[in-house]
């Protein structure tokens, strides 16, 4: 048997199947996409996704009948078009549609895809919340308009409904839905503590993170890209043909608008009649609006804040390298440029987006702190920022009234180092074991608590070391240490001020129960030394009272269990058909 390449190319359906070429009526854009290659068992079901296609509703298993690879080892792509037909062929693409054991497929690769980005980006492997090796994918899950990310079940659910004149819509086929699905189940396994209940903005983050990553990965797919702008025309150069884009098409206004910024316009499309165009179109969310969303108590809504912040960054970071352009005649570009600039910043900012996970607090992340996070994974790894990245993302942000701390930032917004490095001590901790083994960090900390500003009275736990090895623009490798750990006191309502110093919430009963939170991270150098330390001390009165607060107006003080951890259904259940 032939030994794999790296990676092997396997048909999805792109972006969503409510983008069309030429017309509302045209054909949907399929594409090819490369994944990591491997010998796949049905399902499909590979080293890290196992798609198990049963239908609660009917209960119904679907078989998956494919093969993924010959005899020989040679890998396939059973999807593929076959003799005589192409991707945008209208009756290969009605068999795709009705066919199970491709939306088997399409879930399994966009899956892998989304966490193929967060590997590279983040220079590791990343594991699943469940501590399993394998998260598990219904994309037939249940007759309902919802898709959720399960971590009791180890397991993200897509649903379908029918239109009224009886044909379905299926979640699992829109590229925007099953990408924001995985992200959740990532971002679990990276940050856990963030299903905690928490102040508003943690369940926003994870909402609006989620679309951030759905949005950004379509544009490494620059043939979609294309479809979804549209030509004006072409010209011949020599023996070659070269498409254009009209500059009208490319005005900020209108990418605004385009399908390319929006999140899944199939199903929001369908739940409104015909008239709500995406699920979500953040993006073109104006600035009083987005301020206006900050106090929403809906995490969608208020999530919607942070992914109009990057959007709007990325529309201004696009039109600038679009501008510095040549024109041809008639005030067009040429097409594939534009969608190879659109692509280049794109994949930054995703890149910028998930790499910042490593540089934010494990506990009570707010905005401004993912956005101080933001800017400082990017100044640590690409110092001379020529385009202008980091200042036109802080702009944006601010904007939307999203400002970095002035206490815990520098002039540039990011993070301060450690203003005390010298006086840690690490004569006693052995530093090969310390990245490797959650006891031997945790005596970094416990030797090193007071300058650290990390309490004895709280129960504290090492919750992950990880290693990540960067490359950046220079060609040079970034080596880090990111370790995290987290503190919890549980205490009842009468014990709040005594022991955290601030105020009990109003409302709190003195036999109500509560668990405080507080964590940090540290980002060791090559050289085993801290350089960063990101925290939310855990006896801090203000932020304690003020996310105590919250959990109360919220009805979320007695959250936990079972039930926070099915948040993600319960949130999504009732958002998709609002």
């Amino acid at each position: 048997m032939l030994d794999p390449p790296p990676t092997r190319k396997l048909t999805i359906i792109a972006k969503d199947p409510g983008l069309r070429i030429g017309s509302a009526e045209g054909p949907m854009v399929f594409t090819q996409v490369a994944v990591p290659a491997e010998i796949l068992a049905k399902g499909p079901t590979g080293y890290r996704v196992k798609v198990v296609d049963y239908n609660a509703t009917e209960r119904r298993a679907y078989l998956d009948g494919q093969d993924y690879q010959l005899a020989s080892g040679v890998l396939v792509d059973p999807f593929a078009p076959g003799p005589g037909e192409d991707l945008l062929d209208p009756a290969y693409q009605r068999r795709l549609l009705g066919e199970p054991n491709f939306h088997a497929q399409n879930v399994y690769a966009i899956a892998m895809r989304t966490l193929g980005a967060f590997e590279r980006a983040l220079g590791r492997r990343v594991g699943w919340s469940s501590g399993g090796h394998q998260l598990h994918i219904a994309p037939h899950a249940f007759a309902q308009a919802n898709a959720f990310y399960s971590e009791p079940d180890r397991a993200l659910m897509f649903g379908y409904f029918h239109r009224e004149d009886g044909t379905p819509v299926f979640t699992c086929l829109s590229h925007d839905i099953v990408a924001h699905e995985t992200t959740h189940a990532v971002l679990d396994g990276l940050r856990s503590r963030l299903t905690e209940a928490s102040g508003p903005d943690q369940a926003a983050f994870h909402e609006g993170f989620a679309d951030i990553v759905a949005i950004l990965s379509i544009f490494s797919l620059e043939p979609v890209v294309a479809a979804a702008i549209g030509e004006d025309g072409a010209i011949a150069q020599g023996k070659e043909t070269i498409k254009l884009v009209s500059a009208h098409r490319l005005k900020p206004a209108a990418i605004k608008k385009s399908i390319l910024l929006g999140i899944a316009m199939e199903i929001g499309n369908e739940l409104n009649d015909g008239g709500r165009g995406a699920l979500r179109q953040s993006v073109e969310l104006t600035s009083k609006k987005g301020k206006e969303l900050r106090d929403d108590p809906d995490e969608h809504a208020r999530g919607e804040v942070i992914v109009a912040a990057m959007m709007n960054a990325f529309v201004l970071l696009w039109g600038a390298r679009i501008a510095a352009l040549g024109k041809f005649e008639g005030d067009r570009y040429n097409l594939a440029s534009v969608v190879e600039e659109g692509a280049k910043v794109a994949g930054h900012l995703l890149t910028m987006a998930i790499r910042a996970l490593d540089y934010c607090p494990p506990t009570d992340l707010d905005f401004s702190q993912y956005l101080s996070a933001l800017l400082t994974a990017d100044r640590e790894l690409v110092p001379d920022d020529d385009h202008q990245y980091r200042p036109t993302i802080r702009a944006s942000f601010r904007s939307y009234g999203i400002i970095t701390q002035r206490k815990n930032c520098d002039e540039e917004g990011c993070w301060k180092r450690l203003s005390h490095p010298g006086q840690l001590t690490y004569a006693r901790s052995n530093y090969v074991a310390m990245t490797r083994n959650a006891d031997e960090m945790f005596r970094f900390l416990w030797e090193n608590r007071n300058v650290l500003g990390i309490s004895e009275r709280a129960y504290t736990e090492v919750l992950s070391i990880d290693q990540a090895a960067r490359l950046g623009p220079d060609g040079i490798m970034l080596h880090e240490t990111v370790c995290q750990y987290v503190q919890r006191v549980d205490l009842f309502g009468a014990e709040f001020k005594s022991v955290l110093g601030a105020e009990r919430p109003d409302g709190m009963k003195t036999t109500d129960r509560i668990t405080a939170y507080g964590g940090g991270v540290l980002i060791l150098d090559q050289y085993g030394q801290v350089k960063y330390h990101i925290a939310n001390p855990i006896f801090d009165g203000a932020r304690q009272r003020a996310r105590g607060q919250y959990l109360l107006d919220a009805d979320q003080l007695g959250g936990g269990g079972v039930g926070q951890r099915m948040r993600f259904a319960l949130s999504h259940q009732q958002r998709m058909g609002a």
